[in-house]
């Protein structure tokens, strides 16, 4: 493990007093009375209003995360990734054959449901669908948790595996483990596993959040976000875990690398929490990022500089960070990805929010036609740093245009005649 790789213990100074009432209550509960207070007793009031509105805005019909609210057509292409979908029908047939009646019932929506859009990275269960893995047996949690191996990278499932392990540690350090855990994550499908329909797959919880789409050989991983507080594992078992320190090693360096100009184009706000920030544009929940849950149809316009100011050595961090936020992929299915977004590099803009020393929290965003990746530093949620630091990271992916959820994919997909696939004939 590199130096930069080992955990720091730098949160350890931030820890809570676990004698204040939040703490006391939420130690007593599991995630579902956990969740029934929030929703019931409106605590805390900014995160409920916070929560109503995501209601409110999932009655939009999805569009899509666009530039001024306008879908820009045929940018994504049926294509075939060599995505084993075999192994993954088996593997997800195989977990459902361990099921009970009322668990296939739980986890199966068709392919248009709605509750696609329903995750959420809190620790609350603001949408309980599908089956929990702390509340299934161990053969169930391993069934599940093979779904995900088999259809996510090895360094992508090793990632995910990693944020549900520091979730564990958090609910740990909280004294709350039966509201954070290492499985309090919630599996669903949608459609039913094919090799030759599409089909996918939701799994969510606190700081962890994959929405999978799969048809034939293809793969759709959007959005996702993955986040971590702290971002390290210091003590225990999984001593010397630590996610996201890349992203965050190559978005510095790329900033760094830039011309007194150039950093001073890309910053588009001084300070994390800055005076000149239009309403809206901070909130306490997600604090500097734009879309997060619920936000599937947020318009984001371009800001910062454009790719193409950029040197070899700049591009080829960029692209460093790009392989990053694409890890969940199976190989061929980044090396596809990456291509598609070299081909809009003219179109690619970086922006920055806060400092840009070694120690500074920040902000950024890179964002073209067919990518949207966000990085940003957070305040303390149960750790106590008011002010935003580094070992408290959200990261998140979207697809704009249409291509969160495999939308943009959807109407290319020969329509077919009955339940079965086989043509009716009268």
């Amino acid at each position: 493990m590199a130096t930069d790789d080992k955990p720091t213990g730098e949160y350890r100074q931030y820890l809570p007093d676990l004698n204040l009432t939040r703490f006391q209550v939420m130690c007593t509960q599991d995630a579902h009375e956990y969740a029934h207070e929030f929703k019931t007793r409106k605590q805390p009031p900014w995160l409920h209003a916070l929560y109503m509105y995501w209601l409110e805005l999932l009655q939009e019909p999805f569009k899509g995360v666009t530039t001024d609210g306008k879908v820009r057509p045929d940018l994504f292409t049926l294509q075939d990734e060599d995505v084993p979908i075999q192994q993954i029908v088996d593997a997800t047939q195989s977990m459902l054959s361990l099921l009970d009646d009322k668990q296939k019932e739980a986890v199966n929506y068709h392919i248009d449901s709605p509750q696609w859009r329903t995750w959420s990275n809190p620790e609350f269960l603001l949408a309980h669908k599908g089956v929990r893995l702390d509340e299934v047996n161990a053969p169930v949690r391993d069934a599940v948790m093979n779904v995900l191996k088999t259809t996510l990278s090895p360094e992508g499932y090793e990632k995910a595996v990693s944020a549900m392990r520091i979730n564990h540690f958090l609910g740990e350090l909280v004294k709350s483990p039966r509201v954070m855990n290492e499985f309090s994550y919630n599996f669903v499908l949608f459609g039913q596993p094919s090799t030759t329909r599409p089909w996918g797959w939701s799994f969510y919880g606190h700081h962890l959040c994959l929405n999978i789409f799969l048809y034939r050989g293809q793969i759709v991983a959007s959005p996702w976000f993955t986040g971590a507080e702290p971002n390290e594992i210091d003590a225990g078992p999984y001593v010397g875990t630590r996610i996201m320190q890349t992203e965050e090693k190559l978005g510095l360096q790329l900033m760094q690398s830039l011309s007194a100009e150039l950093q001073s184009k890309a910053r588009v706000f001084a300070l994390m929490k800055d005076p000149a920030m239009p309403p809206g544009r901070w909130n306490k929940d997600d604090q500097r990022h734009l879309c997060g849950a619920y936000r599937d149809n947020r318009e984001v316009p371009y800001e910062g500089i454009l790719a193409s100011t950029f040197s070899d050595e700049q591009k080829s961090l960029m692209y460093g960070i790009f392989e990053q936020y694409l890890l969940y992929l199976p190989a061929k299915s980044r090396a596809l990805k990456i291509e598609q977004i070299r081909r809009w590099e003219a179109e690619t803009y970086f922006c920055w929010i806060g400092g840009y020393g070694n120690e500074d929290p920040f902000y950024y965003r890179i964002q073209s036609p067919v990518i949207l990746i966000e990085f940003d530093h957070h305040s303390g949620v149960f750790l106590n740093n008011e002010e935003p630091k580094k070992f408290h990271i959200h990261t998140l992916l979207r697809t704009p245009n249409a291509g969160d959820y495999g939308q943009a994919l959807r109407a290319q997909v020969p329509a077919i005649e009955g339940l079965n696939g086989k043509e009716i004939v009268w």
